[in-house]
């Protein structure tokens, strides 16, 4: 990945008709042209993501899902494999989100799909997070646990394809309890590079973006950026929003 900065947009089952997401991506897309420092991508619902590559011919925004499935085909009712969203213009894929573990998706399935990620050639949007903060600091084992089984037998050469997310359960949504400090996000930022370095080796690591997601706005996206160590950004809420999300934009690409 040659840009340096990166901002991905997560629209969750939203909107609720196609063409208010065209309306949406419109929007975004007549902005990203003067962008110089970024790479925009869209996650939208599956069913959308046809739509949207033909309103995007010159590839000017990068499209992904939200999610695959653990297997490359067969007998598995509403289920969307890899190579699926490979086929419609795809290129990201989200996975291990906090929503997807809540309901029981666990380290194991999480490694298969990124296998078939790569397998398909797509670039994997890894999220983690801790529920809570102890005091003791055991969270940063969990953390650890998250990022090693989900990239358990990952061959070196993918990981130029693998953007790790940060995204604690505790910052996020309207209920998030409080928003993360950027003195937090940064000792958070560093500890997963220590992570990735201890796998991967000094040389290759730093090929692996980190992005933070929680409760992400354009409200206080400039102080993370700015001095949270990381290389970009999830954004939720305010992606559905073509004004908010483009302040974001315009925020990061100038930091």
């Amino acid at each position: 990945m040659k840009f340096k900065k990166i901002v991905i947009a997560n629209w969750k089952m939203n909107p609720n008709s196609l063409s208010e997401a065209e309306e949406i991506f419109k929007g975004i897309k007549k902005r990203v042209n003067k962008f110089k420092n970024l790479k925009v991508v869209i996650c939208s619902p599956f069913v959308y993501i046809n739509n949207l590559k033909q309103l995007n011919k010159k590839e000017i925004i990068s499209l992904g899902a939200q999610d695959c499935f653990n297997q490359e085909k067969g007998a598995w009712t509403s289920m969307i494999s890899a190579s699926m969203i490979k086929s419609v213009g795809a290129s990201f894929v989200i996975l291990g989100h906090s929503e997807k573990r809540l309901i029981g998706e666990d380290d194991k399935q999480i490694n298969q799909k990124i296998k078939l990620a790569f397998k398909n050639k797509l670039k994997v949007v890894l999220c983690i997070g801790e529920k809570e903060r102890d005091e003791e600091g055991v969270y940063f084992s969990f953390l650890e646990n998250q990022i090693l089984s989900a990239l358990s037998g990952i061959n070196r050469k993918f990981i130029k394809n693998i953007l790790i997310v940060y995204e604690p359960i505790w910052a996020v949504g309207k209920s998030s309890r409080r928003v993360i400090s950027d003195k937090e996000l940064q000792e958070i930022s560093i500890f997963i590079k220590r992570v990735l370095m201890d796998k991967f080796g000094e040389k290759d690591f730093n090929l692996i973006k980190i992005l933070y997601g929680g409760s992400v706005s354009h409200k206080n996206v400039e102080d993370l950026i700015q001095n949270g160590g990381v290389d970009g950004f999830l954004v939720g809420r305010d992606s559905l929003d073509s004004r908010k999300f483009n302040k974001i934009l315009d925020v990061v690409d100038k930091n």
